[in-house]
């Protein structure tokens, strides 16, 4: 009986110092995300909106076009559609048409317009995108692309499979 008592504290405290090789914040940072970018799509095509995605070092935001302003403007109206911080250590990278983006901390809006990196069209169509959330130091990290079928997918980051 003591063993078996034992042997699950053993296994608690195990599990709470998360040395079952899980990174929880990654791993809930990527999939919320990848979550939110079928959702984003999901309302685009109900409500004929394009949606985009500003990618910024330590978050991402999501924005709308609005054809009265003819610009990208803040998503608004929908909580789920916020925008949203990295956990501290996770790094962000976006590949827009096989080419890296360089993320700036506070992007410029240009005649009150925010120019996404990512697009999710009324049509249901998606840019060329690789998003990768990554631990660096580890091989921890997820990846976040359109597969071939335009079906947005999550990955897990494999080894080699740089950004």
């Amino acid at each position: 009986m003591v063993l078996a008592i034992i042997g699950i504290v053993t296994a608690g405290v195990l599990l709470s110092l998360n040395l079952g090789g899980h990174d929880v914040p990654l791993d809930t940072a990527a999939h919320r995300l990848h979550a939110l970018m079928r959702y984003a799509r999901e309302q685009g095509e109900l409500q004929t909106r394009d949606y985009g995605i500003v990618f910024e070092p330590q978050g991402y935001r999501f924005v709308v076009f609005s054809e009265r302003h003819n610009a990208w403007r803040k998503a608004t109206g929908d909580r789920a559609l916020r925008a949203r911080r990295l956990p501290a250590g996770v790094r962000l990278t976006v590949v827009v048409d096989g080419r890296e983006v360089k993320l700036r901390a506070h992007p410029e809006e240009k005649h009150g317009s925010l120019a996404p990196q990512v697009m999710l069209y009324s049509s249901g169509d998606l840019s060329s995108f690789r998003v990768t959330l990554e631990r660096p130091g580890t091989h921890r990290g997820f990846v976040i692309r359109p597969d071939r079928d335009g079906r947005i997918v999550e990955q897990p980051l494999k080894h080699g499979d740089g950004s």
